[in-house]
């Protein structure tokens, strides 16, 4: 049985950034938390549990010491109140969210009604919409556009992880209720070119093996992209979840990773299934 593994599987820059940033922290200041996980996932959080990082809902029961902000980045009052407080701010915030961040502001102040393209129940689309005004509106799809009022100025953004098929869907439908349009992708490219990668592999092998959190919006989208091109995809986060009837009568065996998911997580997952090889 061999063993195929995406070149691109794992941690993407700004997931790699962030997780630099918040176990250097944690070696400075032992009282260091971050506001919300990190990253999506769960194992990396832990490592940093361990370290004495603890993760915080909100800031209401801190006074002193570092805060973290996620990579996913947070609500725009959640930064002034760690400034109002004077905690020591590390902010590990995607730069590529931070910009969608800084367009959603400035459209806003310029007289846009804003469209957000992604999840509205992401933290990551969350923190976008609280830089804007009163008009900032999220919508999953195309189909949703049409539950908008009319706008005369209408600006979009994205969530990173979205795919560029849907981001023109929402701006085509866009296009038919304003009157001008400002469009900014801020799409992430490692988005886009784990989830080309992805498909590539899942059409070459007979099993595929999705790593990451199961909380992790662009590791579920990959295992759904995969599964549309091989139905034998299972979406994982460790190795002691790998079922090895998996396996019987594959050749060939897939495995891609989500952007939060760490190295040592997917070396365990391909020497399980080498593992496994041998023993049959």
């Amino acid at each position: 049985m061999k063993v195929l593994l995406a070149k691109r599987a794992g941690f993407c820059f700004g997931v790699k950034r962030a997780t630099q940033m918040a176990f250097e922290a944690a070696g400075i200041d032992k009282t260091t938390y971050t506001l919300g996980p990190i990253i999506h996932s769960p194992q990396v959080v832990n490592k940093l549990e361990e370290m004495g990082v603890k993760v915080l809902k909100n800031l209401d029961t801190m006074d002193r010491g570092t805060i973290i902000i996620r990579s996913h980045g947070v609500a725009s009052h959640e930064i002034e109140e760690a400034v109002q407080k004077q905690l020591e701010i590390v902010d590990a915030t995607c730069p590529f969210v931070k910009k969608a961040q800084e367009h959603v502001k400035r459209l806003s102040e310029t007289g846009y009604g804003v469209v957000v393209v992604g999840d509205a129940d992401h933290p990551e689309v969350q923190g976008i919409v609280s830089y804007g005004g009163d008009k900032v509106f999220v919508v999953g799809s195309g189909e949703e556009v049409s539950k908008l009022p009319k706008m005369n100025k209408i600006g979009v953004v994205a969530q990173t992880t979205q795919s560029f098929e849907n981001l023109k869907n929402v701006v085509s439908e866009c296009l038919l209720r304003g009157g001008e349009i400002r469009v900014f992708n801020t799409i992430c490219d490692a988005t886009a070119i784990r989830q080309e990668e992805a498909k590539e592999l899942a059409y070459q092998v007979d099993c595929m093996l999705v790593v990451g959190g199961f909380n992790s919006a662009n590791t579920r989208r990959l295992s759904e992209v995969c599964v549309e091109i091989q139905p034998r995809t299972h979406h994982i986060e460790t190795a002691a979840e790998i079922d090895p009837g998996w396996f019987s009568g594959v050749e060939r065996v897939g495995v891609t990773a989500g952007a939060s998911t760490p190295k040592w997580i997917i070396d365990e997952v391909v020497s399980r299934i080498e593992e496994l090889n041998k023993s049959n």
